[in-house]
């Protein structure tokens, strides 16, 4: 809890502090293997044109050697009916259970990739390795996105997609949280100066 009568900056040693993150699930599948999934907050965009994101996963994780021996992933974004799904599969190894299957999630099929996705996800998003990184205690999966399929729930009749309406989960120091109010939407802050200098123009 914020403490009113402290100020100022306390020093840490370096660390992974960047919060708030995307919660995503990872799936992946060996051919003629069971599907599984990893839960990743180390996730990010890194390109749009091709479009691309990564991914960073420890070496001793099941999947990571999934994702390294098909090169293909998918990054399912998570929604808050997914929340503990997605806790379950961050703790859970793939090794012992069946992920799908004990949280009742359907794999679904994929265009581009032959692993499947969740259908349950609001996007799911089909990747092709195209790097790995080696940094430490984890590597990074440099992937392109091949396709991605979204969840006709949240498509409107003019065909626009209203992924903000889904309900979808952050990360941040250990909890999770929704994504809550509204604040601006992308250059709302040049339109307001915009808007100001247009209404002075009309009154000179």
């Amino acid at each position: 809890m914020k403490n009113p009568e402290k100020s100022g900056k306390v020093e840490w040693k370096p660390g992974n502090m960047l919060y708030p993150l995307p919660a995503v699930m990872v799936s992946c599948q060996r051919e003629g293997e069971k599907p599984n999934i990893i839960t990743v907050a180390w996730a990010g965009t890194i390109c749009s044109t091709p479009a691309m994101l990564s991914i960073s996963v420890r070496k001793e994780r099941y999947s990571y050697d999934i994702i390294k021996e098909t090169g293909e992933f998918v990054v399912n974004l998570v929604s808050k009916e997914l929340v503990r799904a997605a806790d379950y599969c961050g703790v859970k190894s793939g090794r012992d259970v069946d992920k799908f299957a004990q949280m009742r999630l359907t794999p679904c099929t994929l265009n581009h990739i032959k692993a499947p996705g969740i259908e349950e996800s609001p996007v799911c998003l089909a990747c092709k390795v195209v790097e790995v990184k080696h940094l430490g205690s984890h590597d990074m999966f440099i992937a392109e996105i091949l396709g991605v399929t979204v969840d006709n729930r949240y498509m409107d009749e003019k065909n626009k997609f209203h992924l903000n309406q889904a309900g979808l989960v952050a990360y941040s120091h250990g909890e999770y949280f929704e994504l809550g109010k509204k604040l601006g939407s992308f250059g709302y802050s040049v339109r307001k100066t915009d808007k100001k200098s247009a209404g002075r123009r009309k009154r000179k």
